[in-house]
């Protein structure tokens, strides 16, 4: 981590301080190499004043004992039918994983305790099917977490419910993840597997709102990996229930977890309920940020040179993306109105939120923008970045005529030899409103 990035963190040290982060780790997870390095992470943020419950799956670890007893589960998760072996199965396995991450907490110096909390009930028969002992949360025992998360005990939660009859249900962890985040009113909710998040067309998708998720789930449930499709489910649900953010992150990458929270950018996919991500006007106090924020770009001649003066006298041409109020990218938007032509300009992401598709949600706005002001063409001049205009944001090369005269004269005064980019603009008959673009 870079000192100016080290700075940065300071912003969330001082916003997380005394909140509750409930953590989920697949059973997956627990047997990697890189589970030591989560217990490290954890520990840091114990260092830090934020309170961790723990909650972890079992389902490799109850499919590699019913191999080694030559049985076969009924099923290994906890959304199907459990029958007797495999629940007893499950509660053997779940309870030494319990064990071993307690031992495991109290090597980097954390006090744990298991944590008895789930009341559950029986799934029950479902499409005439009796689930047997799969079980669902009835209620969370909050009192007895929030009582180890005052004395500093890191609660540890197994993938298990009990009734007041005294019986053992099979619980889905990411189930029983979101219910006690949503019991302790947590500001994350932290999933640990061994998927990058979601991936759309190629993409790893760093954040999007609960109801785009769930627009997601609509048109994709069918081809997304059931283990991930289960996580982006209780993702959307506990926004619902108003948990702020949801994190799933690939818990076999070395400092994912902190790289996650402690960054805008992040390393997996954020599921939030509330404003985060959101494009606004360029404000005087932001002109220095600005200005470092594309100082390389400018070395590199990428971007042209701007004096704060220049920048200060079009100010209103200027939109910065801003980041859980972090600001990560800019773009202006310079209009020719007797031309009915505008300028596409000053397009930038910074380095570290770079590959999350924010480029064009800056071309995006950009467009939209000129198109509810009434132009009909969109230009950009481009040294370096040009193929991406073209591949992205499909603008076709053009020739210097296209150009408004004052901006023609200024490109060839300027010896820059930039591509010349054009795209014509289809009109909107409903305004599109540009004032601010909140995901």
């Amino acid at each position: 981590m870079k000192l100016p990035e080290l700075r940065g963190i300071l912003h969330y040290v001082t916003g997380f301080r005394d909140k509750i982060f409930v953590i989920a780790i697949d059973g997956e997870i627990l047997g990697s190499d890189n589970f030591a390095n989560i217990l490290l992470d954890i520990a840091v943020l114990r260092s830090l004043n934020i309170k961790v419950a723990l909650v972890h799956g079992a389902g490799l670890q109850i499919e590699q004992a019913a191999h080694e007893q030559g049985v076969r589960p009924s099923n290994s998760d906890g959304t199907g039918r459990v029958d007797e072996t495999t629940l007893q199965i499950s509660i053997n396995v779940a309870l030494r994983l319990t064990n071993q991450i307690m031992e495991a907490l109290t090597q980097v110096d954390l006090r744990a305790a298991y944590a008895n909390c789930i009341i559950a009930h029986p799934f029950g028969i479902v499409h005439g099917v009796d689930f047997l002992y799969s079980g669902k949360v009835e209620r969370v025992d909050v009192k007895i977490l929030e009582l180890f998360l005052k004395e500093e005990i890191v609660p540890v939660i197994p993938p298990l419910g009990f009734d007041g009859e005294g019986k053992t249900f099979r619980v889905n962890s990411d189930l029983v993840a979101l219910e006690v985040a949503e019991a302790l009113h947590a500001a994350k909710l932290i999933y640990l597997s061994a998927s990058d998040g979601l991936i759309l067309e190629g993409e790893r998708i760093g954040h999007l709102v609960a109801p785009e998720l769930e627009e997601v789930l609509k048109k994709r449930e069918d081809s997304l990996p059931k283990g991930l499709l289960s996580k982006l489910e209780h993702a959307a649900q506990a926004c619902r229930y108003g948990i702020p953010r949801v994190h799933l992150l690939n818990g076999n990458v070395n400092e994912a977890l902190l790289a996650e929270i402690f960054s805008n950018g992040g390393v997996g996919t954020m599921i939030y309920s509330n404003e985060y991500e959101q494009v606004r006007h360029l404000y005087k106090k932001d002109i220095r940020e600005v200005m470092s924020l594309i100082q390389q770009s400018v070395r590199s001649e990428e971007l042209v040179r701007r004096t704060r003066a220049e920048i200060l006298a079009n100010i209103d041409d200027y939109w910065v993306l801003e980041i859980d109020r972090h600001i990560v990218g800019c773009v202006a938007m310079y209009p020719y109105p007797e031309q009915e032509v505008a300028e596409l300009a000053c397009l930038y992401v910074s380095r570290a939120n770079e590959n999350q598709g924010l480029g064009r949600k800056l071309m995006s706005f950009a467009e939209n923008l000129a198109r509810e002001r009434g132009f009909s063409k969109l230009i950009a001049l481009s040294t370096q970045a040009f193929v991406y205009l073209q591949q992205k944001g499909g603008f076709v090369e053009a020739g210097p005529e296209i150009l408004p005269p004052a901006r023609r004269a200024k490109y060839e005064s300027s010896g820059r030899n930039s591509r010349i980019l054009l795209k014509n603009l289809t009109p909107v008959s409903v305004p599109v409103a540009v004032t601010a673009l909140s995901h």
